[in-house]
């Protein structure tokens, strides 16, 4: 299979770059890949909405600049954090032009604010953003012919140098991408799919942690596979747990998300005995950033013995809250909890990942030919810590900026011939799927146990010998039983959890998202932690 732009994701920062790219060039076959069917990634999800400076009268830029470095806490890339935000009105409105609809009141934009931000700057679709972005864009990709999205394929490894035979390391200079390999689960038969250039877009890695927010496609397989491909990866430590997911008993996977926009709609983060916490840790209470308020609750937690802390809407207007977060509402009653007489239980969960392929200024990564955009990847935007809605404007101008630097440069490539096909001989098909499950449990329960919100240097050293036994007992199986999807997946998380793992027992401080025992207090110079 060919194709002038092969796009591996299609949430909005693969739909985005696909979108333009096919607008600008009619004449060029652009080819999306999705693991499941068109509609599910992790963009759909996003309940908040996206942070941009609307109303200049009281916000601006330069707010926005300040709010995103104090999250990132000192280790945000200045101009791309610039870049970002003076663009991102711009790439908003142009998915405004493309159908995206957002709340209004009267004229105007009913803008939201959530966690570190110091001004009203989230445009939200009720608590159903991510949904409502995902849909305008798979409508504007209907209207491109040349842009083709193909379900159901499951990228397995980006094609390099190496599967031509060359010694390929991390330091080889001039590593090229040729396309990928993807299995077809339809016909459960490895493709060849060969590309001018490559878009990785594959979305976070969640699901490698017990309680995630993410969908269970939420693997890190664009990750992964750009690791193994000998790509640049940074500061994949710094995982953010969302600090308020529903506190189920009977489990959920994903587990639901309350919305940040509920706090800065004005509920209170509190104990089950009603008393308010979040003054005790930081001035903004429970409008603290995330890093901060997750911390907060996981202390307060072990603290009073407790499996969750609450959230009290008790004081807010009824209809309002109906208005702005229906399905948040309808989740809570769905298990015998009314927000208007009960608090919320809620718990951190595993959200986002800050971390990721290492990509400059036009989503170029280490390897030529190759670009990323959306979570798979550290532009440099989010530092230690996401500021709340930054994901959606990153992914929507950087598929802009990839858009401007691919175009022009695509005629200088051309297909690579010669590359073999999947070689499957001496596989046998897997006899337990047994050993799949219980690998992907007990890496779920290391992360959770040993790499989670609170870290220290003995945790780690456990989590990475564990890790070490699990990444061998599922090369042994990869490489003697037929590729499947869940095998894939595993194979890519416990990938994930050995990066977060060997990136946070190289940080020797605590910043952001990473907190350790060990190193309580910030270190005086800044570090990256680039694998």
């Amino acid at each position: 299979m060919t194709t002038d732009i092969l796009i591996i994701g299609a949430g909005i920062g693969g739909l985005s770059t696909g979108i333009k790219l096919a607008e600008a060039r009619p004449d060029l076959k652009v080819t999306a890949l999705t693991k499941t069917q068109e509609g599910e990634s992790n963009t759909r999800y996003a309940q908040g909405g996206v942070a941009a400076v609307w109303n200049m009268e009281v916000d601006s830029y330069e707010k926005h600049i300040a709010d995103t470095l104090d999250a990132g806490d000192g280790l945000c890339d200045m101009e791309v954090v610039e870049i970002v935000v003076e663009e991102g009105p711009e790439r908003v409105q142009e998915i405004i032009d493309w159908g995206a609809r957002f709340d209004k009141k009267a004229e105007h934009y009913d803008l939201g604010r959530e966690g570190g931000h110091s001004e009203n700057r989230i445009l939200h679709y009720k608590d159903l953003t991510g949904w409502e972005i995902q849909r305008a864009l798979l409508a504007k990709a209907e209207q491109l012919p040349n842009l083709e999205i193909l379900e159901h394929f499951f990228a397995v490894d980006l094609i390099t140098q190496h599967h031509l035979g060359h010694s390929i390391t991390r330091l080889t200079p001039d590593i090229e991408c040729y396309g990928a390999y993807a299995l077809n689960k339809q016909t459960n038969e490895i493709e060849t799919i060969l590309s001018r250039i490559t878009v990785v877009a594959t979305g976070g890695a969640g699901q490698v942690y017990r309680n995630t927010t993410n969908p269970v496609i939420a693997s890190g397989d664009g990750i992964a596979m750009v690791y193994r491909a000998k790509g640049h990866l940074e500061n994949m430590e710094f995982v953010q747990f969302h600090p308020t997911a529903l506190y189920n008993p009977a489990g959920d996977n994903p587990v639901f998300l309350v919305s940040e926009a509920v706090r800065g709609f004005g509920a209170i983060l509190k104990s089950r005995d009603g008393e308010e916490f979040m003054d005790r840790y930081d001035p903004r209470k429970s409008l603290a950033p995330r890093d901060i308020v997750a911390r907060a609750i996981d202390n307060e937690m072990k603290l009073r013995g407790e499996e969750c802390m609450f959230l009290d809407c008790r004081h807010l207007d009824p209809e309002g809250f109906r208005a702005h977060f229906p399905t948040i509402l309808d989740k809570c009653l769905s298990i015998g909890i009314d927000p208007m007489k009960d608090m919320i239980p809620i718990v951190p969960a595993c959200h986002y990942m800050c971390g990721g392929i290492k990509v400059d200024t036009a989503g170029r990564s280490s390897i030529h030919r190759l670009y990323a955009c959306g979570e798979s990847t550290c532009t440099g935007l989010h530092g230690a810590n996401r500021l709340a809605s930054n994901s959606l404007l990153e992914a929507l101008v950087f598929a802009h900026r990839i858009y401007e630097d691919a175009l022009p440069q695509l005629e200088q490539f051309s297909l690579k011939e010669g590359i073999p096909d999947w070689n499957a001989s001496g596989t046998t098909h897997p006899k337990e799927m047994v050993l799949i499950t219980q690998s992907l449990k007990e890496l779920k329960e290391i992360m959770s146990s040993y790499v989670g919100i609170v870290r220290s240097n003995v945790r780690l050293k456990r989590a990475l010998d564990r890790l070490g036994l699990l990444f061998r007992e599922t090369e042994e199986l990869y490489h003697s039983t037929t590729i499947s999807p869940q095998l894939c997946e595993l194979r890519n998380l416990i990938t994930i959890g050995y990066l977060v793992t060997r990136s946070a027992s190289m940080r020797h401080e605590s910043r952001g998202l990473h907190y350790t025992t060990d190193y309580p207090e910030l270190l005086p110079f800044l570090q990256r932690t680039i694998l």
